[in-house]
């Protein structure tokens, strides 16, 4: 399989039942927001994969394409007999910066070092949100709401520079 920064309806499919996976025992339950606190860790390492645009999280991000658009389409053949194999609009965030690229590695070492200390269901749905959150950054909506955030990341990289530099200090 080669990567792919394409999204299809099976690909959808597939991070929509992770994340019905992940929202229903939630509902079901008395709604406290702990219970998605692992859920959304990984969906933050996801989003944050899906700004950079090489290197190991950017490989892992146009993977999630690929995994995604199988998996969705099998399952959406083998549970309904329709294909779903019909391309979304692409969407990607662009625009991090060397100082944003430091706060994004930051940011996923600290969801690996969450991962590393949890229990089997939290290891688990942080995966899940790390996918979810990866994939829906495939799609034009979901990109374009978040096309702030490598502007942002950027600039509390350039902040931290900045008071490491001692600009501003004396």
């Amino acid at each position: 399989m080669t990567p792919t920064s394409t999204l299809t309806l099976g690909g959808l499919l597939l991070a929509l039942i992770i994340l019905v996976c992940n929202l229903y025992p939630w509902w079901r339950g008395n709604r406290e927001m702990k219970m998605l606190a692992a859920f959304g860790k990984g969906n933050a390492a996801g989003v944050c994969a899906a700004m950079c645009p090489g290197g190991i999280l950017g490989w892992v991000h146009s993977r999630s394409g690929t995994v995604g658009n199988g998996i969705g389409e099998r399952t959406s053949e083998a549970t309904t007999g329709t294909a779903s194999g019909q391309s979304l609009t692409t969407g990607q965030l662009v625009g991090l910066g060397s100082t944003g690229a430091a706060v994004v590695v930051l940011a996923v070492l600290v969801v690996v070092l969450a991962y590393k200390e949890a229990g089997k269901k939290d290891k688990r749905r942080i995966l899940g949100g790390a996918y979810v959150g990866s994939t829906f950054c495939l799609t034009a909506g979901v990109a374009g709401a978040l096309a702030w955030l490598p502007g942002t990341l950027n600039a509390a990289g350039s902040g931290v520079v900045t008071f490491f530099q001692g600009a501003g200090v004396l």
